[in-house]
Order: C-alpha cells, then structure tokens, then sequence
C-alpha cells in the first residue's frame, strides 16, 4: 500500500514544485520596485508663470462652482487647483498678481509634484487684500510686465494672465499697447466673468466689502457722438471683455481662451504649442510590480490534473 501511495504524493507535489521558480522572480520584482531609482525620461511639460488680476472687477459673483455662485477671482483659483493636480511631474509653475501698470512676482516657477502643497497653500493665499491699487491698464501694462519677468526667469517660461478684462481708467479705442517682442515670450490671456454687466464689489484697504461703485465715483468713458446719439458709458458694471482681450492677445502674438470649466485652463496650459519636452525623473516602479502579481497569480491558479 505504502508503494502504491507514492507515486501519487509525487504527482500532487510536482505541479507546485514547477512553479516554485515563480515565487522567487516575483520577490525579487517586488523589491525592485521597492528601491529602483527614478529613472531620467523625455516628456512634454509645462513652465509658466500664472498671473492672477486681483482688481475689485474680479470680486463680480457672476461665474459658478456647481450651482453656487462665486467671484471670478474665486473660480480662476478653483480653476488652478484642478489643474495642478493633473499637470505632468516636471512641469514648473509661479504665481504673480497684477493691478495697477504692473505685476508682482510671489513666487518663482518650481517643479509642481516635489513642490505640491507649497504651491496649494500659496494659491489660496491670493487675494484682494494684496491690492496696492485700485486702477489697471492690462495693456499697456500688466501683459508687458507679465512677459518681462517671464522672459527673465527663462527656461522657456510662459506667461499666463487670468482677468476679466476691465480697465480702470478705461481705454479709448486709439491707445497703442505696450509692445511684447514676437517669439520671445509665449503665453495666453484667459478671460473670465459673465456676459451681463454686474456692479463691481467696492472694499476697503483690509479688502472688506463697503457697498458696489457709483457711477460718479469712476472713470467713465468720455461721451461721443455717433450717427447724432451720444454713447454713455457704465464703467461702474463689469463682464466679460472677451472681444477686448482676444484683440489685445493678437497684437502681442499671446492666444486668447474663455474660462468657462476648470478643464479649460488645463487645456490652454497643455497645448502643445506651449510645452516644451524635457527629460524628468520618472517613477517606473509599478512596472516591476505588476510583472510581480502577474507571476504571483500564474503561480497559484489551478491546474488541471494530467
């Protein structure tokens, strides 16, 4: 009996025994991809410095998140949140704000996955109470600056400019615009805000809300005559400028987007007329671990009997 029980001992054992070879490969898989290095791969990627206008127009609540509605300011930042969740590792982005002729650098372009929540908690920081002025000109100024410090932190750094547009004093049709030099500095104007003329939020120096602007208290657009009818103008209203800033983007070589959704401001960043390819650290290490449970699975399924 006993001789009779032996070959089949020897032929449950085998099955497994030819497999074994498996347990080993998949152990040593599982600690390369515990310690494998990244790994120095080409990929399209991102550099720019996002500029964020912080005039009172961009306190309009005439944009939603869902079916709440919020400041345009607001919706742009919510909008960037997005976006830098879904930007490659290796992409590179700064944050500055624009009022008055002029931006502000508040942060230099730095790698968006290593500097992740540095770039998170700066960017809900950005707000009206950094306003130092209460005028614009994004023409003649705040895209010319915009561009320079762009151009001056090189590796080729983008510009982008989220506003609604408006400019206080307002421009007259036959103002010339700051010129940005072709092909030097590439970037986008972003526009954001409703199409129905809101009244523009008016705050203090703390950036509290103290009522909505007056006709008398700005500058309106000198009357003139057309076909016998004077036009009057409501720069105490604010929307949308769309027409404005697409024009404006044409005559410095920059392209023009609505921001309508949040997936809009990452489908301008990733165009790839605006990325350049780079070799970043990549981590390849799910590679080996999938072979590992690929051979772990092999290992362990039944096999039909002989």
């Amino acid at each position: 009996m006993n001789a009779a029980l032996a070959p089949a001992s020897g032929s449950a054992r085998a099955p497994g025994g030819r497999r074994n070879w498996a347990l080993a490969a998949a152990a040593l898989l599982l600690a390369a991809a515990v310690w494998m290095p990244p790994l120095m791969l080409p990929r399209n990627v991102v550099s720019a410095i996002v500029t964020f206008d912080i005039t009172q127009s961009m306190d309009v609540q005439d944009v939603g998140i869902g079916n709440a509605p919020v400041s345009r300011l607001e919706f742009a930042r919510a909008a960037m949140r997005d976006t830098l969740e879904r930007l490659p590792c290796g992409s590179r982005i700064g944050w500055s704000i624009f009022t008055g002729q002029g931006t502000l650098l508040l942060m230099p372009p730095v790698e968006v996955c290593g500097n992740f929540d540095a770039l998170q908690a700066s960017l809900d920081g950005i707000g009206g109470d950094m306003r130092w002025t209460n005028w614009s000109r994004i023409a003649e100024g705040g895209v010319f600056a915009a561009a320079r410090t762009a151009k001056a932190v090189g590796h080729d750094t983008g510009v982008l400019l989220i506003t609604d547009g408006q400019e206080a004093p307002p421009v007259l049709p036959d103002e010339p615009v700051n010129d940005v030099p072709r092909g030097q500095v590439k970037g986008w104007l972003i526009g954001v805000g409703g199409d129905q003329p809101a009244p523009i939020p008016r705050t203090d120096r703390d950036g509290r809300r103290v009522g909505y602007w007056q006709p008398d208290e700005v500058i309106q657009v000198p009357a003139h005559s057309n076909a016998g009818v004077n036009a009057q103008s409501h720069e105490e209203l604010s929307a949308l400028r769309g027409e404005y800033l697409a024009s404006v983007a044409q005559q410095i070589g920059f392209d023009y987007r609505r921001l309508r959704v949040p997936q809009d401001l990452f489908a301008a960043m990733t165009d790839h007329r605006y990325t350049h390819r780079d070799s970043v650290p990549t981590d390849i290490n799910w590679l080996p671990a999938a072979l590992a449970l690929l051979l772990l699975t092999w290992r362990f399924l039944p096999q039909r009997s002989p």
